[in-house]
């Protein structure tokens, strides 16, 4: 594509002219008369007006030829990605009849006061499906089960698990119907209190069955403290989940099932019981992205002519969707152009077209004269009259769509039944347009790797290019040869530069569109994975002397922590930890040492930790990290006492 040519802003007429008087006072002394009246103040400014023209072309040579340079060599510019985020719909009532959220559902941020607010749509249509609760079913770890409905409806307290519960026991609610990516509510009702665990972290896993295996749900609340008391859980059920026969009966089935504990984890001593139980529904979760979709866009008519180009209403065209097609109108009907990204390898009856998602336009092919005087065509072309229509494209994204979570709170679009929405988790994948001065910085690279993966720094500028949303990229040697490339995505902090675990892992999606372009050009034999780092987890516990105010001083200390000990924007320089870089004693007491209003610092304990488990080793002065790990922040603790 034509890459814009800039505006320089060089020295201007005025500037010019204010520099020439001044060579005149030191030159000519006596002449002291600079009034626009005087001749050879008229001489000057006419010197300067031709000075100024002639600088600003010949500065303009040299930057213009470079973009030009660059247009030859096939820099295009990236367009934006749009930023995605699973959205939450929350009935105001649990319905009798079925709830559809349609494709396009609009929900945003709140309004700022200096930007308007931040508008998401819904990518696939949302059913909120009505359930109810027909069965339970418990099951021993050694794979017996036992139906207990008619307990539960005269009454009855009903062991969930086996009267020494064992890793592997569960409790199955079947559910009237299948309810994928629906909200449901467990209303459960026990007599049996104070039974070993700790209800802030019981031994037990939600699970839903999608016809092949048992899927984590996610749980956003649990008022029972595991079985242990009276109350309700909220489950996420998975997209896959499906009706399926358990124990002889058909149903839409969700599990509690007791985990083995962790060290120090308390367990069940005996069995919770359940007397009361009922299901409902109370909303659904859909993904919606910062973008905006045009429909039954109509370009114009053809010329017949070779090398037409059409111009998108809405520009830039996001590419991180399904491919954009463009149809032309024949005898027979509609016909798809498929969009390429050159013609050089077109020929002449295919129907191709390239597509400059920045500027938004379609150009068709092009035909070219060879030096025998012969044309040819690098495509086909519209016949002349014929209808340039693109039935469906996107547009929109950037990095204003990366909002924090519980950012998306407003529904613009009106939906019965629908009482509040909100995002359980940050919006990701936001990426702005690239700008002419990062095609330039690009170049370089592009050039001297010539998409072919050899080097180490080869692996990781291909990687960028796959997936432009990841935060961080690092090539290591693979044990037994090859090269291991570590991806990290791009994440919003919660408020106080707060990072969690899950955000730090990349999505299935990236890793296999990193790996798929890597795959198509590394050397031959050459063995290839693609994988998030380790995170080693660090606990920094801490006890201050504060001058000030001792809540305050405690919440900044703590932001400082989790800023500078930050796999995304951490370390001393603020652009990410250093891969494999250890954390030091020393660097932490001096981060907390330059907290405001922190008077002395009095003790730093370091503690090795594990993110997933939640394990913490034994206190030590340094915590070594691995070459192909990252620091993570892990429940600092601080103790601060008064002035």
């Amino acid at each position: 594509m034509a890459l814009s040519a800039p505006n320089l802003d060089d020295r201007r007429f005025q500037q010019l002219v204010d520099e020439a008087k001044r060579y005149v006072q030191q030159s000519c002394p006596e002449w002291t008369d600079h009034n626009v009246s005087d001749p050879g103040v008229t001489l000057i400014e006419t010197f300067a007006h031709m000075v100024d023209q002639l600088v600003y072309r010949l500065n303009r040579v040299p930057e213009r030829n470079h973009l030009a340079f660059l247009d030859l060599l096939g820099i295009t510019l990236f367009p934006p990605a749009a930023a995605r985020a699973d959205v939450t719909f929350w009935l105001s009532a649990p319905q009798p009849q079925t709830v559809l959220l349609p494709v396009g559902t609009e929900v945003a941020t709140e309004r700022a006061e200096l930007g308007e607010p931040v508008v998401f749509a819904t990518t696939d249509e949302l059913a909120v499906v009505p359930c109810s609760l027909e069965r339970l079913v418990t099951r021993t770890a050694s794979g017996e089960h036992a139906d207990r409905t008619r307990d539960l409806e005269a009454g009855r307290d009903v062991p969930c698990f086996q009267a020494a519960p064992a890793p592997g026991d569960a409790t199955l609610f079947g559910l009237s119907a299948a309810v994928p990516r629906c909200v449901v509510v467990l209303r459960l009702d026990s007599r049996v209190e104070g039974i070993g665990v700790d209800p802030r972290q019981p031994p037990l896993v939600w699970e839903a069955w999608d016809g092949q295996d048992w899927v984590p749900c996610g749980a956003d609340e649990d008022s029972t403290g595991g079985l242990n008391r009276p109350g309700e859980v909220v489950l996420h059920v998975p997209a896959g989940h499906t009706a399926s026969v358990v124990a002889g009966h058909r149903a839409g089935w969700l599990r509690c099932r007791v985990t083995e504990p962790e060290p120090d984890q308390p367990f069940y001593r005996e069995s919770p019981t359940v007397r009361e139980a009922e299901a409902f529904t109370i909303g659904g979760t859909t993904v919606a992205e910062h973008a905006e979709t045009e429909v039954d866009v109509r370009l114009g008519e053809s010329a017949g002519v070779p090398g037409q180009r059409f111009t998108l209403p809405r520009a830039p065209v996001l590419l991180d969707g399904d491919p954009v097609v463009v149809r032309v109108s024949a005898e027979d009907g509609w016909q798809d152009w498929t969009a390429v990204d050159h013609f050089g390898a077109s020929g002449p009856d295919d129907r191709h077209v390239v597509l400059d998602a920045t500027r938004g336009e379609v150009l068709f092919p092009p035909a070219v004269r060879e030096a025998d005087g012969t044309l040819r065509r690098y495509g086909a072309v519209p016949a002349k009259g014929s209808v340039v229509h693109v039935p469906r494209y996107r547009t929109g994204g950037g990095r204003a769509g990366n909002v924090a979570r519980g950012s998306i709170s407003v529904l613009r679009s009106s939906v019965p039944y629908v009482a509040a929405v909100e995002n359980r988790e940050a919006a990701s994948g936001g990426v702005d347009g690239e700008t002419v001065d990062e095609a330039k910085l690009r170049a370089p690279h592009q050039l001297r790797v010539q998409e072919r993966a050899v080097t180490a720094e080869d692996h990781e500028h291909i990687a960028r290019l796959a997936a432009p949303s990841l935060a961080r990229v690092r090539c290591l040697p693979a044990e037994g040869g090859g090269a291991r490339v570590l991806v990290v995505p791009d994440a919003v902090a919660d408020e106080g530069d707060r990072l969690r675990f899950e955000q730090l892992v990349p999505s299935e999606e990236v890793l296999r569109a990193v790996a798929r372009r890597l795959d198509e050009r590394r050397l031959l034999g050459t063995r290839l994975v693609v994988e998030p780092p380790r995170y080693q987890g660090v606990t920094v516990v801490a006890r201050l002397a504060a001058s000030s105010d001792g809540l305050g001083v405690r919440e900044e200390a703590a932001d400082a922590l989790y800023r500078y000990l930050n796999p995304l924007r951490g370390g001393p320089d603020g652009v990410g930890w250093e891969f494999g870089r250890p954390v030091q004693f020393g660097e932490v007491f001096a981060v907390l040492q330059n907290v405001p209003g922190v008077r002395l610092v009095e003790e730093v304990l370091l503690f090795p930790a594990n993110p997933v488990t939640g394990a913490r080793g034994a206190p030590v002065d340094r915590v070594e990290v691995a070459p192909n790990a990252l620091v993570f922040s892990y429940q600092h603790q601080i103790v601060v006492t008064g002035p």
